[in-house]
């Protein structure tokens, strides 16, 4: 009896194709499975946070955050302010802080919170993360639906089972073209040190610079042709910007 008698018998279920994977910048990063994102150098958890912000998707109304953090990092680096969380998200995203001792209760933690299926996105800065471990976040994020992203500490190394690995550094900002004295646009260099969906371009650099004016990334030098699709600011019609008056 061939295949395909044997689902018309009910015998077997049809045969499904996995789900795509994104292969196009960011490469699912906020969207679906396991992401990290580290730290070039110390002291760039600054610039790996705004580089998650600017790139994973505007959350919706209904959206919520899980950021856990570890309590060594939190001491060392501090905790994103609730304000800055609002404005780099259109003031669309709810967040659930917390804090724990060690990295293998942060991950615990994650796990959990993409299983119950009660929140968005997942996010954790945590100072390490194993093979292991990250195996067991990937299958429960893609059986489950909810994305997770790691933030890493410049000293992570080694293989892991993540879609994607990040590394970021902060770059001089752009012009002001108000007031020549005063610093422009965030602007950061990314290094693609793993890339699943899209293996060809691993060990490729993109310069990006954020405008929080409109809300968008855009390329200014690198693999891309051309500017992300901006994210619409969340000013209130009739709203006038005065920043040039």
């Amino acid at each position: 009896m061939d295949l395909a008698t044997l689902i018309s018998k009910g015998l077997v279920g049809p045969l499904t194709a996995p789900p795509p994977r994104e292969a196009a910048f960011p490469y699912g990063l906020g969207r679906h499975g396991l992401h990290e994102i580290a730290e070039t150098g110390y002291g760039d958890r600054a610039a790996i946070t705004g580089f998650l912000l600017a790139t994973a998707p505007r959350p919706s109304r209904r959206s919520i955050l899980l950021w856990v953090t570890q309590a060594s990092t939190a001491r060392d680096m501090g905790r994103l302010p609730e304000a800055a969380l609002r404005e780099a998200t259109g003031g669309q995203a709810r967040r659930l802080g917390l804090v724990t001792r060690h990295a293998g209760d942060a991950l615990w933690a994650v796990e959990e919170a993409v299983v119950s299926g009660a929140v968005s996105h997942v996010i954790a800065e945590v100072d390490a993360a194993d093979f292991t471990a990250t195996r067991r976040l990937t299958l429960a994020s893609e059986r489950h639906g909810v994305p997770v992203t790691l933030l890493l500490p410049h000293t992570c190394e080694g293989a892991t089972a993540a879609l994607t690995r990040w590394r970021i550094s902060p770059q001089p900002s752009s012009p002001n073209r108000y007031d020549p004295r005063a610093p422009g646009h965030a602007r950061w260099r990314a290094h693609l040190e793993r890339c699943r969906p899209a293996p060809t371009l691993v060990g490729q650099a993109f310069d990006l610079e954020w405008n929080d004016e409109t809300l968008s990334l855009d390329m200014v030098s690198g693999m891309a042709a051309g500017p992300s699709a901006p994210r619409q600011a969340p000013y209130p019609s009739g709203y006038t910007n005065r920043k040039a008056s």
